[in-house]
């Protein structure tokens, strides 16, 4: 059978996280329409009769402003070192600006086996594309395909490109896994996620969600007990809103996806925790953010 690593890769908001949600048929990761919602690698598996592929969803391609986005860039290079293909997915609104091309030419210089995406074709005319094609292909890629991962326009064809791609091997995950995240890693993932749709300016990016404990009960909801780390008291009160409101939705709306996540409901219960400078702080990323 078929088998091996495919990344994920690009710039923020191409629609990285939303392919490999189309690829799975379900959502793993996190999708917003602010950019840098994904911090972290996830591995989301395929299965099929004569294959397995391993999806690398990676953060968004960004000049690094702080330890947290530094990181971030780590979890990138590290996907290009271990996988065995590359998915460079970029809209299909004209030619790679100058931060694509950096890595662009890192792929070409390292020989990485790379499929390019042109994602949003359902958002553009047909005939502006050829151009685009012809442009990837001067600069030595061949393998171009147009797609629209929310419309699922084109997958099809390239699932067909990436197996043919991949070599043949025995499966590295049973059947049943969809990915190696522990529940509590997605739990946090949902609970950001509503933060970036919620909430407005710096507050998603100086944010970030921990699950300080996650009982399993028999018979009864699960608890579910979060903090919400922010790095200033101002922020923390617009976490919470006059009279807890906006904590209160975000709340309710966490709770309804976690629950369709683990198919049981839950518990949940927030609290929002001033954590000044998380974002630089090595201790509090390799800890909170980066630990597991």
């Amino acid at each position: 059978m078929k088998v091996g690593y495919c990344g994920l890769i690009g710039k923020p908001n191409v629609g990285k996280s939303t392919l490999l949600n189309t690829f799975l048929n379900y959502k793993l990761s996190s999708v917003s329409p602010k950019p840098q919602t994904t911090r972290h690698r996830i591995l989301g598996i395929l299965n099929g009769e004569d294959y397995q592929i391993l999806f690398l969803d990676s953060p968004g391609i960004l000049q690094a402003k702080y330890l947290l986005q530094e990181l971030m860039l780590e979890e990138i290079r590290g996907i290009i070192a271990d996988a065995d293909l590359i998915l460079f997915i970029t809209e299909a609104f004209g030619p790679p600006d100058e931060e694509e091309n950096k890595v662009l030419s890192e792929l070409l210089t390292k020989k990485k086996p790379t499929l390019i995406v042109l994602n949003k074709i359902d958002q553009v005319k047909k005939d502006s594309l050829l151009p685009l094609i012809s442009d990837y292909q001067a600069m030595g890629f061949n393998d171009i395909y147009p797609v629209s991962a929310l419309q699922r326009e084109g997958i099809e064809e390239l699932k067909k490109g990436i197996l043919e791609k991949l070599s043949e091997g025995e499966p590295l995950y049973p059947p049943e896994e969809l990915s190696d995240r522990p529940e509590r890693f997605f739990v946090a993932e949902i609970l950001r996620e509503k933060i970036f749709h919620l909430y407005g300016e710096e507050i998603p990016y100086a944010t970030t969600c921990e699950i300080e404990e996650f009982k399993e009960r028999e018979g009864g909801k699960d608890y579910i007990r979060a903090i919400i780390h922010v790095e200033k008291p101002s922020q923390k009160k617009i976490i919470i809103g006059r009279e807890g409101r906006a904590i209160k939705r975000l709340g309710s709306l966490a709770r309804k996806e976690i629950e369709a996540f683990l198919n049981k409901e839950v518990y949940l219960e927030l609290w929002v925790k001033v954590s000044e400078g998380w974002r630089k702080d090595k201790n509090f990323l390799k800890e909170k953010v980066y630990g597991s």
